[in-house]
């Protein structure tokens, strides 16, 4: 092409056909260049989108649950067949999305009933716009927090309808201060885990048990979403980094009305959020007009059931990609790391990430690269996304489908070489 005259729109774009997009957007790609004058530069451009646009990665990072990598990792299912989202196949009539996803979860929690929102900071909204609206819920000073993306517990509870009335104080909360707090307008006690922060030193807080018995119904926001602390799924039993994190039945059979937490954490599955517990409240929650604003679709509710029957079945480790991460022992790690035939292996400190379990690591293992590779990695197909610390980079196997091991070794040895 010359320099000093631009070639036509269509032969620009053709020319750019091997980095994979649509024929339209090269169209607009090569149009773009020709406009700024650099259609010299047209490659790079296309190559920008295609690595702008969303594709499976490899996440080396180390961090489990990588919210700028949608959290816990899903494997594909579905044929493309439609599902029986709202039709029951007993009757032949219009059927709930809730009643069997809703069902299985509710049965692994040890709940009366469930239902399935968009994501946790929903369900905390429906909650209080569905039970305490124009109304007061008591939360500890301590408690009213601010989480990823902005998530303010005053803020949601403004939006709700509900009036906040803060008890104790930031770093000791009695459960006599609740009692005191109570008054005839008190709808609901708020629990919420503070799970992307610790206060630690001079503390006290009431649990679920403490607060059960005042006679208003104790919302408990778990966050997370691990489902039972005894993980009866893994034969090795709970791994030590878990010690101290809620779990819906425990919360539940600790006196708590209802719980709510995220899918897309220690639970595994897509982004969803889960309302648990008793069967009255949860009905109200589903009846309120929020709901059909804040119900998921076919592809979350599918998945949300295969991975709640897997827990069922107790095969989770071979269906649910974060458990088999968390599951994986240290000394098969190091012999992966070993076998990779790259960098020096190295012990690492994985995190379990997206704002869960604040100041836990997990013990790794992984291979360290001298000198900063993260961008000619991210620019390896496909991506991996490793990570940099004193001009080092790592790459923790935790976070590594053993499957994509080979791809790992090449894409170090490609930008080696």
């Amino acid at each position: 092409m010359s320099a000093s005259r631009p070639p036509s729109v269509d032969a620009l774009a053709r020319s750019l056909v091997s980095c994979g997009l649509p024929h339209a957007l090269l169209v607009e790609v090569a149009r773009e260049s020709i406009a700024a004058g650099d259609w010299e530069h047209a490659a790079a451009r296309a190559a920008a989108l295609a690595q702008s646009l969303l594709q499976p990665v490899i996440n080396a990072s180390g961090v489990l649950l990588h919210t700028n990598l949608g959290r816990a990792p899903l494997r594909p299912s579905g044929n493309g067949r439609p599902v029986n989202l709202e039709f029951d196949l007993a009757t032949g009539r219009r059927g709930s999305r809730q009643s069997s996803v809703g069902g299985l979860i509710a049965r692994l929690c040890g709940a009366e009933a469930a239902i399935v929102v968009n994501n946790n900071a929903a369900a905390v909204l429906l909650v209080l716009a569905s039970l305490a609206e124009d109304a007061e819920v008591l939360v500890a000073r301590g408690e009213s927090v601010e989480i990823g993306g902005g998530f303010r517990v005053p803020e949601v509870m403004e939006q709700s309808g509900a009036r906040l009335v803060d008890v104790g104080t930031t770093n000791r909360t009695r459960a006599d201060d609740y009692r005191r707090a109570i008054t005839e307008r008190t709808a609901l006690i708020l629990k919420v885990h503070p799970s992307n922060y610790r206060v630690e030193g001079f503390t006290e807080e009431a649990t679920v048990g403490d607060l059960a018995p005042l006679g208003v119904p104790v919302v408990s926001d778990i966050g997370s979403g691990l489902v039972d602390a005894t993980c009866p799924w893994l034969s090795a039993g709970p791994p030590r980094w878990l010690n101290g994190e809620p779990a819906a039945r425990q919360t539940l059979d600790a006196g708590a009305a209802l719980v709510t937490f995220s899918t897309d954490k220690l639970f595994g599955g897509p982004q969803a959020g889960v309302i648990a517990g008793r069967a009255d409240l949860v009905a109200r929650c589903a009846q309120h007009p929020l709901m059909r604003a804040l119900r998921p679709g076919a592809l979350v509710l599918s998945t949300l059931q295969d991975i709640t029957l897997a827990y069922l079945r107790r095969d989770v480790v071979e269906v649910v990609p974060f458990w088999a991460m968390a599951a994986a022992t240290t000394e098969d790690l190091e012999r992966r790391a070993r076998a990779l035939g790259v960098g020096t292996p190295v012990a690492l400190d994985a995190l379990p990430g997206a704002g869960s379990l604040p100041g836990i690591t997990v013990p790794s293992f992984g291979v360290v690269l001298d000198g900063d590779h993260a961008e000619a990695l991210r620019h390896h197909q496909p991506p991996v996304i490793a990570r940099v610390r004193d001009q080092r980079t790592y790459l923790d196997l935790r976070t590594v489908d053993p499957r994509d091991d080979d791809t790992v070794a090449n894409a170090v040895r490609s930008l080696l070489s």
